[in-house]
């Protein structure tokens, strides 16, 4: 006996992977324009909310390796938008740091975040908006996910 398999859009996760690279590749237009990448932009906010952090520490906050964390920190030296210093006391233990341009930057890519949710969800009310953020922190915290999305 043969059953026909459920089509693709009949998938809550097809309809989100569908919004979500829509919501995904014109955000990263948009920074890119800026010189600036998603995982680069998702560094730089972290940085701007915690001050001078450890790289291991960027790499648990964020779910990513450390070797992830430090290509991203080396791109982000060469553009002069971090800074890295290494503890007083323990040359091996760094920090790094936003640098003046990356303060300067931060609150400009922040805006185009901000602009991109207008573009693809402001025609929701408040409403709909609180619902659907509300529904999506909550599949979250049902299956523990940790990893925050920076591709």
């Amino acid at each position: 006996m043969s059953t026909v398999p459920s089509p693709l859009d009949a998938h809550i996760g097809f309809w989100l992977r569908y919004v979500s690279n829509h919501v995904s590749h014109a955000f990263a237009t948009k920074v890119e324009g800026h010189g600036v990448t998603v995982a680069e932009w998702v560094v730089l906010r972290r940085l701007l909310g915690t001050g001078a952090t450890a790289p291991s520490a960027l790499a648990e906050e964020l779910g990513l390796t450390r070797g992830a964390v430090s290509k991203l920190v080396d791109r982000l030296l060469a553009k002069n938008l971090v800074s890295r210093a290494a503890n007083r006391g323990d040359k091996r233990f760094q920090t790094v740091a936003l640098t003046p341009t990356g303060r300067e930057i931060v609150p400009r890519l922040a805006a185009l975040a901000d602009a991109n949710d207008a573009e693809f969800f402001g025609h929701l009310s408040a409403e709909q908006r609180t619902m659907l953020m509300g529904l999506m922190k909550d599949v979250v915290r049902r299956h523990g996910l940790k990893d925050v999305p920076v591709e």
